[in-house]
């Protein structure tokens, strides 16, 4: 009875971390992108309703496994996560975190491939695929089935890959990133980065827009490497600007928006 109370107490707490968490990031970046783009999400709020209200629901899928888990380590010794900075030689620290990132991109990959077959489509994914445009909220946007599916892979993957606490913070803080800044419909790094040597094998938010617009390629959530193995890869696309930004020129020609793109990255198959 008292185990029970304990871990459904870590359960309600770490789903309240998720969704603050959820509210901290999407809302920061959703606050950047009103300085950076004004009017980027204009007439969006219905949706941006419905995408917070789907990602909090997601907040207790992640958090209750993830709080089982953490109570586990905590009190019984479960999982593989250490706390000596000693237990493994300093350069596993890095390689730790890559290899959860690498796992994780590689489950992602393989579920959301699934996720866009007919039937798991109208089922669960078009949930996620109902924002359009994607905005800074959408990051956790997902159906219960789909968030079920993402909501297992850490609480997995701790009991099979030793990794130091603080190395984990690195993964959850790269997933919160990287989640979020995939779906703001902007590219918040520097074009050395999205369009160079790094840009041709990480994911960032003009790669996962030609997913959002053309449904049938870019299906990785950090890097491209599956992509370009399986042949989906179709390079970064590009960005839509606000009906606000898409006023003509004085010389007649539209107006170049830092950051956006004019064109149309095309239509859904």
């Amino acid at each position: 009875m008292i185990v029970g109370l304990a871990l459904a107490g870590s359960a309600l707490a770490m789903t309240l971390i998720v969704g603050v968490r959820y509210v901290l990031a999407s809302g920061a970046f959703a606050l950047a992108t009103r300085w950076r783009h004004p009017g980027l999400y204009a007439g969006l709020d219905a949706q941006i309703g419905r995408e917070v209200r789907w990602s909090l629901a997601s907040a207790a899928i992640y958090g209750v496994p993830a709080g089982i888990v953490a109570w586990g380590w905590d009190n019984r010794g479960w999982t593989l996560i250490y706390r000596d900075w000693g237990a493994y030689p300093l350069w596993y620290l890095p390689l730790s975190v890559l290899l959860y990132l690498f796992a994780h991109d590689t489950w992602f990959y393989w579920t959301h491939r699934l996720m866009h077959r007919p039937y798991w489509f109208r089922l669960a994914h078009a949930v996620h695929h109902a924002s359009r445009p994607p905005t800074a909220w959408a990051a956790m946007a997902f159906h219960p089935i789909e968030a079920l599916t993402g909501a297992v892979v850490l609480p997995v993957l701790v009991f099979l890959i030793p990794i130091h606490w603080a190395a984990l913070s690195v993964v959850l803080t790269v997933m919160t990133v990287m989640g979020v800044t995939n779906h703001m419909g902007w590219e918040i790094f520097p074009q050395f980065i999205w369009q160079g040597r790094l840009g041709a094998g990480l994911i960032t938010a003009s790669h996962h827009q030609r997913h959002h617009d053309e449904y049938r390629c870019n299906y990785g959530l950090y890097f491209r490497f599956w992509d370009r193995l399986c042949g989906t890869d179709r390079g970064v696309g590009r960005f839509k600007a606000p009906a606000a930004q898409s006023l003509m020129a004085d010389g007649g020609g539209p107006r170049v928006v830092a950051g956006l793109d004019r064109g149309d990255a095309g239509k859904p198959a």
